[in-house]
Parts: structure tokens; sequence; C-alpha cells
């Protein structure tokens, strides 16, 4: 029977929403309780799935807490379940699975960050209520004990929920201390749950931002990912660079807010950014469409496109400022940033080449393009095109209406021209009407550079002019031999 004594109206009405959510746990998770229970340790729902119950949900990540040390719990985990592995039994962490139900189970802990370690020290505890102190929020400092489904509070998180309100159990100094890492999940939780954070959390955050620098790039990574991913990713990038928190783990995004100078020659280009990562999350799809929501490689790319302005801003005479291959400049920073911060190798090729065209399209509405370009366009961004598609449009942040509709229009026009040119040719896979064989066997040579300027030239002159087949290709690369002889 669910137990839990309603503070408020509120909070009650929370209450009866938890109710029901932890009414549909599996009966393996109740029978998970018993098991623990009749081996004499305690056993409690902890956390996440905790909170997601008030909030209306049922996580498919079970996470739970006990009194039992990691070798007992593993041998109790072997009774109960059909599979159970090691997940990090340094840690006090033991994975099981039953059926479709997959649960972790942690033994009682606090652990803290020496000084300059990048591993935190574990130590095991004897009390839920001590457990849950060490946790990073009071809204993830909640439980439920098993199997009497008793309600565990000690820090207010309920109220906090409530509320809204981000704030740690602890006094935020020593909590950050303990796990700076904490301070990039106050960025995830903002994004994710629309939460604010208290007045002196953030103050905390802001004083111990460079904390961060003693934990591991991957884990702060994976926070990163988790806020860039969520419903409001803009929220979590405000809250960074508001605390500080950015010129540490995304120094190039604090630094836009330099591109402002005191005689208003040119937009803001830190909010500029953040409006772009707005409209390219709206143009991106539901699952079965070109670009399904979340989409990390836009999301990061939208927020790193112009971080190239900063280095490149030069004022020119007449009171004029240019960024002359900020694309380029930023597109090498990019790729930088995102190998400090362990992103994989696809992920930083790609966001980076899409840092690096997301101009290109400037310039279509003046003077429109030949096919040739098009067709050069859609090669050049190959797999990202329908990504590249919304990071352009996503890039318009005019003000000015009809400036803005004239570069929808000319953006329609494009993308239409390339529906076309798709129709008449296979476009994302342009190869030269003739391959290296042929061109050898044609010139009578072996394999070596002449060849791939064959090969180039033949790319080029099928871009100018569109599949030519393979008796006017022989023709033209002959004629261009020719021409190269010395």
């Amino acid at each position: 029977m669910w137990q839990v004594p309603p503070a408020n109206d509120s909070t009650s009405s929370l209450a009866r929403t938890a109710a029901a959510a932890l009414t549909a746990l599996p009966p393996a998770v109740l029978d998970l309780g018993s098991v623990f229970a009749d081996a004499g340790h305690e056993l409690a729902l902890v956390g996440g799935p905790v909170r997601d119950a008030f909030l209306g949900t049922v996580s498919h990540d079970l996470d739970f807490a006990t009194s039992a040390r990691p070798d007992d719990t593993e041998r109790i985990l072997a009774r109960w379940a059909d599979a159970h592995w090691d997940v990090g039994k340094e840690f006090g962490t033991i994975g099981a699975r039953k059926g479709d139900v997959v649960v972790e189970v942690t033994t009682y802990r606090t652990e803290a960050y020496e000084a300059d370690s990048r591993k935190p020290v574990v130590e095991y505890g004897d009390t839920l209520e001590g457990d849950l102190t060490r946790r990073d929020f009071t809204v993830n400092a909640m439980a439920v004990t098993l199997p009497s489904l008793t309600f565990v509070d000690p820090h207010g998180g309920l109220e906090d929920l409530e509320a809204g309100v981000l704030r740690t159990p602890v006094d935020p100094e020593q909590s950050f201390d303990d796990d700076p890492l904490r301070i990039m999940r106050a960025v995830r939780f903002t994004a994710q749950l629309g939460f604010d954070v208290e007045a002196g959390t953030m103050a905390a955050m802001s004083a111990m931002a460079d904390r961060l620098a003693i934990v591991s790039p991957e884990r702060v990574n994976g926070e990163l990912q988790r806020m860039l991913l969520s419903e409001r990713p803009r929220r979590g990038l405000e809250l960074m660079v508001y605390t500080g928190v950015a010129a540490v783990v995304l120094p190039e995004l604090d630094e836009l807010q330099r591109t402002v100078d005191e005689h208003r020659r040119h937009k803001d280009v830190y909010e500029h950014t953040l409006v772009v990562l707005d409209q390219a999350v709206e143009l991106e799809t539901g699952p079965d469409g070109a670009v399904p929501a979340p989409d990390l490689v836009l999301r990061l790319a939208a927020v790193l496109h112009d971080i190239g302005k900063p280095a490149t801003r030069r004022f020119e005479p007449g009171g004029g400022v240019s960024f002359h291959h900020h694309e380029l400049v930023g597109a090498r920073m990019a790729a930088k940033r995102l190998k400090a911060l362990r992103f994989d190798k696809q992920t930083i090729k790609d966001v980076s080449r899409l840092v690096e065209l997301h101009l290109r399209f400037h310039g279509y509405g003046e003077s429109q393009w030949t096919d040739s370009a098009v067709r050069r366009y859609v090669t050049d961004a190959g797999p990202l095109l329908e990504r590249l598609h919304r990071l352009t449009r996503a890039d318009c942040t005019t003000r000015n209406r009809r400036k803005a509709l004239r570069l929808a229009a000319a953006y329609d026009d494009l993308e239409e021209r390339i529906a076309a040119l798709a129709e008449e040719e296979e476009l994302a896979r342009i190869r030269p009407d003739l391959d290296g064989e042929q061109i050898m066997e044609i010139l009578g040579v072996r394999p070596g550079p002449v060849v791939g300027r064959a090969y180039r030239f033949l790319l080029d002159l099928r871009m100018e002019r569109g599949p030519l087949g393979e008796d006017a290709a022989r023709e033209a690369l002959l004629a261009w031999w020719a021409a190269n002889q010395d």
C-alpha cells in the first residue's frame, strides 16, 4: 500500500500521480523488495524513478539503493534474476534482469573527489537517509522503500518538485566539492525538467565552476549530451553562460558574448546562436522524417556554427564589421573542442562539416546558381544534406520580415531544384561517367597521380554538364589528355 503523508493540496495531487505510476511498476519489482527483506536487508527505489513517478511517468531505468554490501547484493540478485552482471562493483553497483525488468542495485554510499583527482572516493553508508543526503538535488533525494512502498523524503524534495526548483540536500558548496559533475547535472535538469536553480545553489555553481576541470571529459560529455538532447537545450546553455560554467566546458560559446561592441555595429552573436538552436530544434522531424528529433549533430552544429566569429572579427572603414572565413575557422575550432570533450569521430566530422558549409547558401538569392553549383552543393553536403537544409534555414534570425521571406523563398527554390535534378540523376552519389579502371585503359597509364587528375577532370565535367555517357566522356578525356601532354 502506497504510504505518503500529504503536505498540502499541491503535493497531495503529486502523491496521487505518483501512486498511479508506482502501481504500474512490474510485479517483479515488489518481489525484489521481498527477496532483499527476507535476506535481512533494506531496498528502496531511489532518485530519478521516484521523481518521475511524481511527474506521472513510469521510468524504465530502475535504480535501487540497499543496505546490503556488493557481495551480498550479487548473491541475492543471482537467486532472483535470470541474469546479473557487474556494473561497477567497486562503486557498489550490481545490475540484473528478470524477464523484461532491468535493475541496478547500489549499496548505500557516500562519495567525494580528492582535491586533484578525477576519480571519486567511495565509502559505503549504513542508512537510506544518509544515502539520500549525498545525492545531487532534493528532487532526486526521494525514495520509496520496498516492498512496503513507504515514501521517504528527508530533504523536502516533494515540495521542491512542486515548486520546480533545483536545490542541493546539503550546503551546495559541499555538494559540488564532493562531486563537481553535479554542476553539469544542474544544467541538464534545468533543460530536461524546465526547473529553476535555487539562488544559493546557482551562486555555488558560479563559485565552483573551475572545479569541473578535475572531472573526466567523458563524464562532462555525458551530461552535455543529455542537456542538448532535452526539450529545452537553450535553458541549459543560458545557465552555463550565466554561471561561468560555459567558460570551462564550452569556452567558445562563452566567447560569443564578446562580439557585441559598444557601437552595436553587429548583431549579438550569442543571442543569435540561441535563436538558431531554437529554430533548428523546431525544424527536426518526427521519427520517420529526414532528421528525427532530437538530433545531436544538428543541435551541436547550431550551437557552434558561429564560434569562429570572435577570432575573425574586423572593424572596417566606414563603421562596418566583417568576419571573413569565420566558417572555416569555426569548423576547426568545433573539431578541436568536440575532440577535447571526447565526442566520437563521426560526430566531430559531421558537426565540423556543417559548420564549414553553413554559409554556402548565402548569395543564392542574388545570383541563381547553375546546375553545376547545385550539384556541387549536394555533393559537398553528402549525407548531411537534410541537416544542412535545416541549419541554413535556422540561421536566418533577421527581424526584417521582408528579408526573412526572401531568404526562405530562395531556399525553397534551391530545394525544389535539388529535387528536380535528383529525379534526373542519383544526385547524392554523383560519380564521373568513367571509373579509374576505364581511365587507365583509355589512356594506357598505370595507377598514379595522373589517374586522380583525370578522375577529378571528369567529375568536374559531370558536375558542369550532367551525365554525358561513356562515349562522350571518353572523347572529353582524350581531348583533356592531349591538351595536357608536355
